[in-house]
């Protein structure tokens, strides 16, 4: 509920219009960003769930969007991975091993993660170079934020010691809340520049456009929501091009 789903989406569509090469990874079972992405699921015939069993390739799963960005979908098929992976060996690094065909295909991979810290979470942070962490100013996301670091450093240590933290984005935020800017005080304090500047407004127009399965910026380009992912993915380009320089 923090917004991990539409910043997928709204951040792939933003990132695409910049004619940069992006793929979206649909890794919850609930499909929110396949079909947020205007596909219909009814339709697929294979899905992150056949990549994981290693019963299609990642090329072969991937879909294209109106958007201009691509997408591997999901199904609820997704839950049952985790159960039939259970006793197989490298089965933290099916996702990794999947994309390793493909990663020089695209300048941006996205990865949707499910709201629990699984097997195919796990899967995501192994195959992942960084972790984005969208959180909604109140208090109890500081409290889940605190375990998600925790799970992070040990993927690290033990599974992918190349992990970092991206950044933290500030969601549905609303500046005339006290708490949500005593909040973002902290945020700031604990993480430094690591927290985005750019921050997601509570808005109408963000929370409508999934039903329509049409990313912000493509339902309503003036909205407060589309602009504000608009900037995200600037300050995501110019935080590259500093890190590469």
């Amino acid at each position: 509920g923090v917004g991990k789903t539409t910043t997928g989406i709204n951040l792939a569509a933003s990132l695409a219009r910049t004619r940069r090469r992006v793929l979206l990874i649909d890794l919850d079972p609930q499909g929110n960003a396949t079909v947020g992405s205007g596909i219909d699921k009814d339709t697929i015939d294979r899905t992150i769930y056949h990549v994981l069993l290693r019963e299609a390739a990642m090329v072969d799963a991937t879909l294209e969007t109106s958007a201009g960005y691509s997408v591997v979908p999901a199904t609820g098929d997704l839950a049952g991975a985790q159960v039939e992976l259970i006793s197989e060996s490298g089965r933290e690094r099916r996702l990794a091993r999947a994309l390793e065909p493909v990663r020089d295909s695209y300048d941006y991979i996205l990865i949707d993660c499910p709201p629990a810290l699984n097997l195919l979470t796990v899967n995501a942070m192994v195959a992942a170079d960084t972790v984005m962490i969208p959180t909604q100013c109140e208090y109890f996301a500081l409290e889940g934020l605190s375990a998600l670091i925790s799970t992070i450093r040990k993927v690290r240590a033990k599974l992918n010691p190349r992990l970092q933290i991206e950044g933290l984005l500030r969601t549905m935020y609303d500046g005339r809340n006290n708490l949500a800017n005593e909040v973002s005080d902290q945020l700031h304090e604990h993480f430094g520049e690591k927290v985005y500047r750019t921050v997601i407004p509570r808005n109408v127009r963000l929370a409508e456009a999934p039903s329509f399965g049409r990313a912000v910026i493509d339902y309503d380009r003036q909205s407060s929501g589309a602009q504000a992912y608009l900037a995200l993915a600037g300050e995501i380009l110019r935080r590259d091009e500093a890190s590469m320089r």
